[in-house]
């Protein structure tokens, strides 16, 4: 990632997005492009003009955190905006010969204490990384991504699945647009808080590469922080899904998350998740040593490597419901 150009990007399409009105300021006239002026997000920063367009220019070295705090202010940004703005402006404080080289993926294996922990919630559980890599799972949270799984040609990933794999997305996401959008937005935000994780730069080039959608969303440089909301899927079992979800930090391992979906008590989507939970009873339960390969897999030194028959493969869901005559299970 080059910093200066990052920077510039950054604030300029953030200026442009905030309208005078928006700022407390008069419209005026004669504006050529959509935004506030660089005059006018210095006079609400209360620094020079000068000062201001040097921070544009990309030179957030040296910055304050006061400054900083008034520049997030000025251009009214949210939380994760703001955190991305001081992840940019610690990494452009480096000095050139002490920023790190990028570093290569290093394999992680789930502690069995942990793999024990997702096995004993009754709900659907997963733990990603910031590349959006699903590395483990309960058997449910297995079943509730068996699309993710059943498309996986490397470790399972939310951002591959949503730009590389369209049919399956889309029919699983009823929003596609919004699920699109949240994993470019996360995706940025993880660039700016680890940029040297190699493993990221070389998903971001493949997607970019591959998708023009995502080159477009990438472009707009919108990040996000995601800690709890709604999801709404449609699973190719048990039908549409509408649940809450709640993300917690894994402290003793830095970088990774448990998600955890529920449903509301005797909705609709309660009966289909206990219906999916009675489906997924007939398959075998996960073993710590799947989960392992599972999370080997989002390893650079393991490339392309596929893991364990998981749910979307042969005998999965999509077969049994099929035997079971579910009309809900597509061919």
């Amino acid at each position: 990632m080059d910093y200066r150009d990052e920077v510039r990007e950054f604030l300029t399409s953030r200026r442009a997005k905030l309208t005078p009105e928006q700022a407390g300021l008069p419209a005026g006239s004669n504006r050529r492009v959509p935004g506030l002026r660089r005059a006018e997000v210095a006079v609400l920063a209360n620094v020079s003009v000068e000062y201001y367009a040097r921070l544009e220019r990309g030179g957030l070295a040296g910055a304050s955190d006061t400054v900083l705090d008034s520049l997030a202010r000025a251009l009214r940004l949210d939380e994760a905006e703001r955190s991305y703005l001081f992840d940019l402006a610690k990494a452009a404080g480096r000095a050139p010969q002490a920023r790190p080289r990028r570093r290569a993926t290093k394999n992680w294996t789930p502690r069995q204490s942990l793999v024990q922990l997702l096995d004993s919630i009754g709900s659907p559980a997963i733990v990603r990384n910031g590349r959006l890599d699903i590395v483990a799972a309960n058997r449910l949270g297995r079943a509730f991504y068996d699309d993710i799984f059943a498309s996986a040609e490397h470790p399972p990933n939310f951002a591959r699945f949503c730009y590389l794999d369209t049919e399956r997305s889309q029919r699983f996401y009823p929003d596609w647009t919004t699920a699109a959008d949240i994993n470019v937005a996360m995706l940025r935000t993880e660039a700016g808080r680890d940029p040297h994780d190699k493993g990221l730069q070389d998903l971001i080039g493949e997607l970019s590469t591959r998708s023009e959608e995502f080159r477009t969303r990438w472009a707009a440089r919108n990040v996000r922080i995601h800690g709890s909301g709604r999801k709404r899927v449609h699973h190719t079992v048990a039908g549409d899904l509408d649940m809450t979800y709640e993300e917690l930090e894994l402290i003793a391992e830095p970088g990774l998350v448990l998600l955890v979906y529920t449903a509301e008590p005797a909705s609709p989507s309660y009966e289909r998740l206990q219906l999916l939970a009675s489906w997924t009873g007939t398959e075998a339960q996960p073993r710590v040593e799947e989960q392992a390969s599972l999370a080997d897999q989002s390893g650079e030194e393991l490339g392309e490597r596929r893991g364990p028959p998981l749910l979307g493969g042969p005998g999965g869901l999509g077969q049994v419901a099929q035997q079971l005559g579910d009309p809900r299970a597509l061919p």
